[in-house]
Parts: structure tokens; sequence; C-alpha cells
């Protein structure tokens, strides 16, 4: 790697901030509660090519095509989750992001598809309008919005190249965070990690390459990346884990500036990962949306103790923001497995522990350091006096014990809008043998956006 990439990883290891300081821990209370069901399967729209008719056919341990619809067993690893594959249509969760719209509606995203680049060559990238019934409890699909390039915009050959209807799909492009703004939409992915730019129709007009200061920032699904015909010969240079692009994608309050988060950290030549306060951090990479360039300024996102992600990111006002942190567990503790290196179909192998939403400081006088946590709620335990939850929790409270929470963003000044990707059909953490549904929550948090 060259002495300029060192070098500014050195800056961002050496400088550090408060971030350390005692966490406060702030309360949550449910206010309402709603569920789209796991099994809402949309159909492709009708000029779509036949393959995209259905969905999920190379979700097979093999990698192989399966033929038959409903053949092949959704699982959280060993567990069954009652959904099996392919599907006939489009799989509309999970949802990856969320931003609340002026007049009380929200978009969000599904994510690429099945996890990964290879599997997900026949699932659409869409976004959602949507609406919450929050008396009701249910979730109204407004508008879905299919992504497609008919301009060749793609720096690549895409799925549907040759197709009349140039739809993008999950081997194309990880699409994980949205902001909406009044031309379209900016998206964060993460295979580049690029940033990209869609009409309020849906068709692509940018794919911008990530760079933090001087450092190309590229993951293993990059689609620059080439691996040597010798197997002696060096291999190809990228600095995050695969899965470690945009996860969290926010924007300044005047649209100036968008501040794109990485899930996963960059790493280091001798292995090791960026860090502060000796924690391991996750960059926060300013972009000037006028000039549709990095502007070099950025921040780091030290992980607690217990953190192994981030989920959603947005904006509370100019300098503060909001930011989901989580591990990598799902279920609760009274139901884990005795051994979680032997799991089994009646238990939780690693249960969820750190699902949290903190509030966290970004200046100009921290750039170059840690952003500056403020204090987090807990979303293993939400208040529920009143008894609004509609499942999970108990006696009291309200819980997520979800893999993957990845959406967050401020409602009104107290109260904040919280939802997790049932990485459809894979994740079950509300039941053991049951495919997570997609839940979105109302939480009242007053306290907590106002805190300094």
């Amino acid at each position: 790697m060259h002495k300029h990439f060192l070098a500014s990883v050195a800056l961002f290891v050496l400088s550090t901030s408060p971030a350390l300081a005692e966490e406060k821990v702030f309360t949550a209370k449910l206010v309402s509660h709603a569920i789209l069901p796991a099994n809402t399967i949309i159909p492709a729209p009708a000029d779509a090519p036949e393959h995209l008719k259905t969905s999920a056919k190379f979700t097979t341990a093999d990698r192989k095509r399966a033929e038959g619809l409903g053949t092949v067993p959704g699982k959280d690893g060993v567990r069954p989750t009652g959904l099996s594959m392919p599907f006939d249509g489009q799989a509309m969760q999970g949802f990856s992001g969320i931003k609340t719209m002026e007049d009380g509606t929200f978009w969000s995203l599904s994510d690429n598809g099945f996890g990964s680049k290879i599997n997900s060559s026949d699932s659409m990238l869409m976004l959602h309008h949507v609406k919450f019934d929050w008396e009701a409890g249910k979730v109204e699909v407004l508008e879905t919005l299919f992504l497609s390039d008919p301009d060749k915009k793609a720096p690549f050959p895409i799925v549907m190249e040759g197709a009349e209807q140039r739809y993008l799909t999950g081997a194309d492009f990880d699409v994980e965070s949205i902001q909406p703004v009044a031309d379209g939409f900016w998206i964060g992915e993460e295979f580049g990690p690029y940033l990209l730019k869609f009409t309020s129709d849906g068709k692509l007009t940018d794919v911008i390459a990530t760079k933090a200061g001087e450092i190309d920032v590229k993951s293993p699904d990059n689609p620059t990346l080439v691996v040597p015909a010798n197997p002696t010969a060096k291999m190809p240079v990228f600095n995050l884990k695969r899965s470690g692009g945009y996860e969290g994608l926010a924007m300044s309050k005047d649209g100036s500036k968008l501040y794109g988060m990485l899930e996963g950290p960059l790493y280091l030549e001798d292995g090791s990962v960026e860090k502060a306060d000796s924690l391991t951090a996750l960059r926060v990479i300013e972009f000037d949306v006028a000039s549709k360039t990095w502007t070099g300024k950025s921040w780091l996102y030290p992980l607690s103790e217990g953190g192994e992600a981030i989920g959603d990111f947005n904006m509370i006002d100019e300098t503060t923001a909001l930011v989901i942190e989580r591990d990598n567990g799902a279920g609760t503790a009274e139901k884990a497995c005795a051994d979680p290196k032997a799991p089994a179909a009646d238990c939780f192998a690693v249960p969820a522990k750190h699902k949290r939403i903190y509030k966290i400081e970004m200046t100009d006088e921290n750039a170059g350091k840690a952003v500056r946590k403020i204090g987090y709620i807990d979303l293993m335990k939400i208040d529920d006096p009143d008894n609004k939850k509609r499942q999970g929790g108990g006696e009291g409270f309200y819980d997520m014990p979800f893999v993957t929470i990845e959406n967050v963003d401020v409602v009104d000044p107290t109260h904040i809008v919280v939802g997790n990707d049932n990485n459809l059909p894979f994740s079950a953490g509300r039941a053991l043998d049951k495919a997570d549904d997609n839940e979105f929550v109302l939480l009242e948090v007053g306290e907590f956006l106002s805190a300094k």
C-alpha cells in the first residue's frame, strides 16, 4: 500500500477524543408498533424479463439453480424459518434504511436480496414509499420503485446487460442506505462501496467510488478488482471486509453534504484495523453534493464494547446524529443453547445482547478524531407501560432481539422510528422457528434527543 495511506491511517489511530467517557443510558417508551408480515412477496414489473419473475433461485448450498418454487428451506443456522425458496415474485424485505418525509410518510429500501452477490442475481433492487397505520399496527406500501440503469451508467456489465429493460439486481449493487432529495435519491451501497444517485423514477445517473482522504476504499466485491491468472502473482488490494460498505448514509440539514458511514473498519497493511480510543472504529466520510466530490473530511465512530457493526445513521440537527450499533446475536438469553459451538433447532446459538441507538456529535473541531458519544437507548429493554407491543418483549417492556436492526430516523422533537431488517427468509430472532417479520416501532425519546 502507498505511504500516504499509512500516514493517513496513523493520524486516525493516534487521534482520540473523549468518546470513552462513561456512557449514559436513556429510556425509550414504546408508543406504537406496526408489522409487515415476513412472507410479503410482490410481482415483478410487467416488463421485467422472465428471469426476474421469480427470485431466490440460487440460494442452494451448492449455488446450483433451484428449479422448483418452494423447494429450498430457509434456515437461520440450523433452525428452519418456515419459509421456502424460490419465491413466485420478488421478496419485498428486508428493509435497510429509512427517511422521514415532511408529509408523515417514509422512504425505505430493500437491500441486495439474499445476502451475497453470488446468490442475488434474480433479486430486484427497489425503494419503498410507506405509511404506518400505527393504530391498526400495519404497514401500508404506497409505492415500490424498481431501480434500473437504462443509460448504462454502471461502470461494469450488469446482470440485465442485454435486456430491453435494464433493471438492477442484487448481483449489481448492494443498496443499504437512503436519502431522498428533490430530484431523486442518494443511495449508499456496499459492493464498491459506491455512492449512487437515482432519479425520482429510479434511473441510475451517478456511480461514485469512495475515497477517504487519499485512500481508495474498496471491498472484495468491488468490480474493478481482478484476480491474477498466475497463482503466484500478487492479489488485488482491498481494505474492507465483505459487507463493510455504506450501511449508513446521513445528510446535513441544509442538504449540502452527505455523510457515509462504513459498516466495517478500514484495514491497515499489517492486518490490523483503524481504531479510536483503543476501540475498533468506523469511518464517517463527508461528500459535497453540489460538486459530487469527497471533501477529504472524515470522523471515526468507535464501536462500544460488544458492538460489532452499525445498522443505520441519520442526522438529528447540524452536528448530532443517531446511529444504530449492534452485535451479531439474535434471540433471547432464556432460550440460549447450552453450548454456542453446538447449535440446535430448539435454541438460539448466540443471543442478542448489544442492540443500541447512540446519539453522537460530529463537529469541525473533532473532524479527524472520534465522534463524541452522548449516550444511548437499549433496544433490548424498551419501556412498554401501556402494553403497546403486538409481539415480543415481556411484562412492561418490548425488545428487538434481531440480528440486524437497520432503520432509524427522527420523526419529531420527541419521537424516533426504528425498524429491523429481517434478512428474509434467513433470520429468526423473535421466534426459534419462524422467519422474522419487519417490525417498526415509534419510540418516545425526548430526553435522549435533547441531550447535550
